[in-house]
């Protein structure tokens, strides 16, 4: 198909545009005028439609057309959240009743203040595990042994434990919500990018393991001791394989069998997929033999004292959170044709932390596997998480008296199914390793320090060295040298471009990086070594050369005084007639000879050969910023420091390509000057070269057509 392909042709013509020009000709705004004062930009965050999306959608809403698809999703997310938040209050180190309340409260707040339609807000795996983290550092089984008068017996005060853990969850979660929100009102959405998708996978494939481990306990019936800190799952998963000998073996069978029916009966769910209005709610049904919950929980004020020791923490759920539910988020809007606004979902969420933080809950987010059985079920709205709230609300109101004691191992085989995703995601490395070396450097890393340091200073770990390695490539970018396609206005890098023509007397230098700090230096020194030329050195060469002929025109002007007071008739101050006789054996500078100057030439361009180039063989150099999103104050001096020595060893400096907020940046920095003004910025590579051939060197270089260019029809 594509050898019988068809050509078109397009002719512009137009003048050479410098920036000054295209200023004028296209009307520029002013700084002013493109960008809105603080005053302005926080009446638009804080407007009404803006901070409640609800007043936007909810008067639209058709009970007719959204409100069967809603319910029948939202009853069925309801049903995934009862399992699934028992059994990841466990992940968190809390009573199972504690997960049923995350899972209504905070998705009733995002209700009104989110702006996905189909993500399910709750109790997710990796979340569940970082609170446990916490809850545990903070309230150790240690601290809390039973005393008898003086003595200290083996007896375990559960009530006490599991009340100070609410306490200390609860407080990690209003605080996380709290960071959420401020950093959504600053407009500081964008804060989750630094998360990658292989970082972020790679991340979650390491809480997987962290939750296995954290689960061996009930399903082998063992009680390991508890390790914390950096290596804390070697130790556990150690002390476990020491205690098999004393499993327990009712409940390895127990949690075996559940697993078993779980993995058939979920398989047997994706086959039916298609003939299924539902899904068959397969985790509720291996825990219909029992479940305990309780009454509703009432609001109180979390634990002020406890921020200061869990401020890491939760700053890590707060970014953790968002990221995951940023990215689900984005891809169902994609997916659906609508928007989220990523500053209002941070917002959204960070209020559906703190609220909840009030309701003893702990941090939430998106669950992958809820929010796809919504949107597969044909949720359309916001509505799908009010049905599925009241799911939850009936259990914990109607249904909880119905039930004493919630079996462990049940839950436990729950969790270790609904990880297998997640285990799923090392075929990543295989992908990576055929696609990006550095990624998969990203997801080695980001995996082996998340399973050796934990999830806090893991996630901490992980960002430093995935942003090292964005700092690594901008330090060291491609440098190139481009060169004319011929009969086009196309410029390539003539290294990997056969028919790439390079201009004579022109060098076209581009960075595949911006320019700043870090980069400076690298960016000046490639400059010089693919222009061929040795600056400093054609400096002091330049310098020598010009003192030589000052010497020479002063012995010059010496000799052509002497000989005129000669023909007078006068006696030169000369005294001999040394002067004479050079005249007679041939120099002839004074006399309009040329044969010195083609000698001196020729001696110039053999100590030239030594530099690179020959200073007359390059008359300018254009400088691409096409790949510049910024500049700096450090660039901005290297940049005047190019124009500058160049200049010394007369070579021209044109910039060209340079974005709106490039120039913008230029200015402000104090860029221009007299001697470099905008008529040494070009809208593009060709405007800068057509200038150069006009301006340095028409007669000598082949012109092309730069106004055919060849494009697909």
């Amino acid at each position: 198909m594509d050898s019988t392909r068809k050509f078109g042709k397009y002719r512009v013509e137009r003048e050479v545009l410098d920036e000054q020009r295209l200023e004028e000709v296209t009307q520029r705004k002013t700084y002013a005028d493109t960008h809105p004062s603080l005053t302005e930009r926080l009446k638009d965050s804080l407007s009404v439609m803006s901070s409640l999306p609800v007043l936007y959608w909810l008067p639209k809403y058709s009970v007719w057309d959204y409100g069967m698809p809603d319910l029948i999703s939202g009853i069925s997310v309801g049903i995934m959240h009862l399992p699934q938040g028992m059994a990841y209050a466990l992940l968190a180190s809390l009573p199972p009743v504690f997960g049923l309340y995350t899972s209504l409260y905070p998705a009733l707040i995002y209700i009104f203040f989110g702006t996905s339609r189909h993500i399910s807000i709750g109790t997710f795996t990796v979340l569940s595990i970082m609170v446990g983290s916490v809850t545990e550092r903070l309230a150790p089984d240690m601290d809390f042994l039973k005393r008898n008068g003086t003595n200290i017996t083996a007896e375990l005060d559960i009530t006490a434990r599991d009340s100070y853990r609410v306490q200390v969850a609860a407080a990690t979660t209003v605080l996380g919500g709290l960071i959420q929100v401020v950093l959504g009102l600053v407009k500081f959405g964008f804060v989750g990018t630094y998360l990658s998708e292989p970082l972020v996978r790679a991340y979650t494939t390491a809480a997987a393991a962290h939750a296995v481990v954290a689960q061996l306990k009930y399903i082998f019936g063992v009680s390991p001791t508890r390790f914390s800190g950096s290596l804390s799952l070697v130790y556990t998963l150690k002390d476990v394989c020491s205690l098999l000998p004393h499993t327990h073996l009712p409940t390895l069978v127990a949690s075996a069998v559940s697993m078993v029916f779980l993995i058939a009966a979920k398989e047997l769910n994706s086959f039916l997929s298609p003939k299924l209005p539902v899904p068959i709610p397969v985790e509720l049904i291996t825990l219909l033999e029992k479940f305990l919950v309780g009454n509703l929980s009432s609001p109180s004020v979390p634990d002020v004292s406890l921020f200061g020791e869990v401020i890491g923490d939760a700053f890590a759920l707060a970014i953790v959170g968002y990221a995951i539910s940023i990215s689900l988020g984005k891809t169902f809007a994609l997916k659906h044709g609508y928007k989220v606004d990523s500053n209002q979902e941070l917002v959204a969420l960070g209020l559906s932390n703190t609220v909840g933080g009030f309701f003893q809950c702990y941090s939430v987010c998106p669950s992958m596997s809820r929010s796809l059985i919504q949107e597969t079920t044909g949720g359309k709205t916001q509505m799908a998480g009010v049905a599925s709230a009241l799911i939850v609300l009936i259990t914990i109101l109607k249904l909880g008296p119905l039930f004493q004691e919630l079996p462990k191992a049940v839950l436990a085989a729950i969790v270790f199914v609904n990880l297998k995703g997640m285990f799923k995601q090392y075929s990543d490395i295989v992908t990576l390793w055929k696609s990006s070396k550095i990624d998969l450097m990203v997801w080695l890393v980001t995996w082996m320090s998340t399973l050796l340091f934990n999830l806090d200073l893991g996630l901490a770990a992980s960002i430093t060295f995935a942003l090292l390695t964005v700092i690594f490539r901008t330090q060291l970018p491609t440098y190139s040298v481009l060169g004319n396609v011929p009969g086009t206005e196309l410029y390539v890098d003539i290294e990997t471009h056969r028919e790439a023509r390079e201009i004579p007397g022109v060098t076209i230098f581009r960075s595949s990086a911006t320019v700043y700090f870090a980069n400076a230096e690298l960016y000046l020194e490639a400059l010089k070594e693919k222009s061929g030329l040795d600056i400093s050195k054609m400096i002091i060469y330049k310098r020598r050369q010009e003192a030589k002929q000052k010497r020479r025109e002063r012995r010059a002007e010496r000799r052509k005084n002497g000989l005129w007071e000669y023909l007078k008739g006068g006696d030169p101050d000369c005294t001999s007639i040394g002067w004479i006789s050079e005249l007679q054996d041939g120099d002839t500078t004074t006399l309009g000879s040329s044969s010195e100057d083609t000698l001196s030439h020729d001696l110039e361009r053999v100590s030239l050969g030594s530099l690179g180039k020959w200073t007359w063989d390059i008359h300018s150099i254009i400088i691409d910023l096409s790949t510049a999103n910024f500049i700096d104050t450090v660039a901005i001096k290297t940049m005047k420091n190019i124009f500058q020595d160049f200049c010394e060893i007369d070579v021209d400096i044109y910039m060209a390509a340079c974005q709106a907020s490039v120039v913008e940046q230029l200015e402000l920095g104090g860029f221009f000057t007299e001697s470099i003004t905008k008529r040494r910025l070009f809208a593009s590579v060709h405007d800068a070269v057509l200038y150069c051939q006009n301006h340095r060197g028409a007669t000598s270089i082949p012109r092309s057509e730069p106004s055919v260019v060849s494009i697909c029809s």
